[in-house]
């Protein structure tokens, strides 16, 4: 259900980590879409970010135990009139009590009321998250419905890495769209293959030739398409990033992988996205050790060969109505624009959308906004002000769905 103005009602819950301070940015995300928000923390997360932080960013008072206005009852009020739930960081005590049911403060008593989606984003030391009690814990909310983001391996508290970092607020706030925003419907029935990232072409076992995507558009993409309804599958090149909900990933490296990948599964595709970035050379050879300066393996050059151009397969055995969407990433030089750089591309590549990234100096890659103009081969062009890369995402399927059959 939403608010009287139509909004969302979100809850975020906040427990005690040191990650408490990320989910002032993912209620920033939640506000800033219209939701309202009302957060809901721990008495130990109090400790770590303060009940003002929370009422400045939410226009609502916080509470963190049920024996605050108590006639409001506020627990069963706020789990019954919910939309969603979300609690980030959630640390691997509120899983246990989450887990085992118990409801001695106000967020697991809320946890215990909801109706709506609820998703857990974990946050905690690599040997806490991996413990056999924190994954039956885990196993165990799973299996009752509750989404259970797996954690992003990174830097923790001190100088330890490894799984048990909370993922970025605005991947969680992907998952939570995907639960809270009801699909349109316009892509029901339909098979989407999408690619992200970006290929390595391996020089030996240590180096290679790559590139600066994350996969982030590509994700936001198939974020959005299965929203929408579609059966999605993502071809993804070195992406570490959580696997948007509802979505199958097969996970490859080298533009030969990724060729091999997308041919093998377009043909019962509706609707092909070409979004990663993929190498246009690669090294003739591949050495097998390393290659060491002042050496006699040291070369003098590394020749290069052309990779296959994969777009340009995909348009020349599309089946009949398959929609081909090509990215391009593209900066301007002496003999053009970027968009005269991308029009030559649309016609050259055959596909039916070119959606056209400016990347002078290094913009897009790995942030969380977009700003494109999307062209058709039939000559429109639509421009996308900047904006994250969810509503990019939407953008273009907005673009795709009236050109399916």
């Amino acid at each position: 259900m939403a608010g009287a103005a139509g909004a969302a009602r979100v809850i975020v819950g906040v427990a005690g980590g040191i990650a408490a301070y990320k989910a002032a940015s993912l209620v920033r995300l939640f506000t800033e879409a219209g939701s309202d928000v009302t957060v809901i923390p721990t008495a130990a997360a109090l400790r770590f970010v303060g009940a003002p932080t929370w009422e400045a960013l939410t226009g609502h008072p916080v509470v963190t135990e049920v024996w605050d206005d108590v006639p409001a009852v506020t627990h069963v009020r706020l789990g019954q009139t919910a939309d969603l739930i979300v609690v980030a960081p959630a640390t691997a005590d509120l899983l246990a009590r989450a887990a085992a049911g118990r409801a001695d403060d106000l967020l697991t008593t809320t946890l215990l009321m909801a109706r709506c989606p609820v998703v857990l984003a974990p946050a905690m030391h690599t040997e806490m998250w991996q413990h056999p009690a924190t994954q039956a814990n885990v196993a165990l909310l799973r299996e009752r419905g509750i989404t259970v983001i797996d954690p992003a391996d990174g830097r923790l508290t001190g100088p330890d890495s490894g799984p048990g970092r909370l993922p970025e607020p605005a991947d969680i706030h992907q998952t939570c769209l995907a639960l809270l925003q009801p699909a349109s419907g316009d892509l029901v029935g339909r098979r989407v293959l999408i690619t992200a990232g970006g290929t390595r072409e391996p020089i030996d076992p240590v180096r290679f030739l790559g590139n600066r995507s994350s996969g982030r558009q590509g994700y936001a993409l198939a974020a959005a398409a299965a929203r929408r309804g579609a059966e999605v599958t993502v071809v993804a090149a070195n992406v570490a990033l959580p696997v948007p909900t509802g979505v199958t990933v097969v996970p490859v490296e080298t533009a030969a992988e990724l060729a091999r990948a997308v041919i093998d599964r377009a043909a019962k595709a509706d609707v092909v996205i070409m979004c990663a970035a993929v190498a246009d050379f690669r090294p003739v050879t591949r050495s097998d050790t390393k290659l060491k300066k002042d050496s006699a393996a040291e070369p003098e050059s590394i020749p290069l060969e052309r990779t296959q151009d994969v777009l340009r397969a995909l348009t020349d055995a599309r089946p009949a109505d398959q929609v081909i969407v090509g990215f391009a990433a593209e900066t301007g030089d002496a003999d053009a624009d970027v968009l005269t750089h991308a029009r030559a591309k649309l016609a050259a590549k055959g596909c039916d959308l070119l959606v056209v990234n400016d990347v002078s100096g290094g913009a897009v890659f790995a942030s969380e906004a977009n700003e494109v103009v999307v062209l058709g081969a039939d000559g429109t062009e639509t421009r996308v002000e900047r904006a994250t890369k969810d509503v990019v995402a939407d953008a273009v399927w907005d673009a795709v769905v009236p050109r399916l059959p």
